[in-house]
């Protein structure tokens, strides 16, 4: 009788890790094609746990605005709102 080497077991545990991951990759497209709409299935990478919790590249546009220390700001109307909507507010 043949004795299984310390690897044969390691071999087992990795082919039963990629099941599980395979598994687990089955059951998230599943719920993905549930809650997201067919339309933007093609983006499906960009809905994926992994993609959305990862920070975007620092981009040179990223930055703090300065504003002078005596700086206050106006007030103004953003835009007109109607009558109806006035009487809303």
């Amino acid at each position: 009788m043949m004795q299984c080497l310390p690897i044969c077991g390691k071999k087992k545990q990795e082919e039963k890790g990629k099941e599980v991951k395979k598994a687990k990759r089955d059951e998230n497209e599943k719920m993905l094609k549930k809650l997201v709409p067919k339309g933007f299935w093609r983006w499906k990478k960009v809905f994926e746990k992994k993609e959305s919790e990862r920070m975007l590249a620092q981009k040179t546009w990223n930055h703090a605005i300065k504003l002078k220390k005596r700086f206050v700001p106006k007030k103004r109307k953003v835009y007109l709102l109607s009558r109806e909507k006035r009487e809303e507010v």
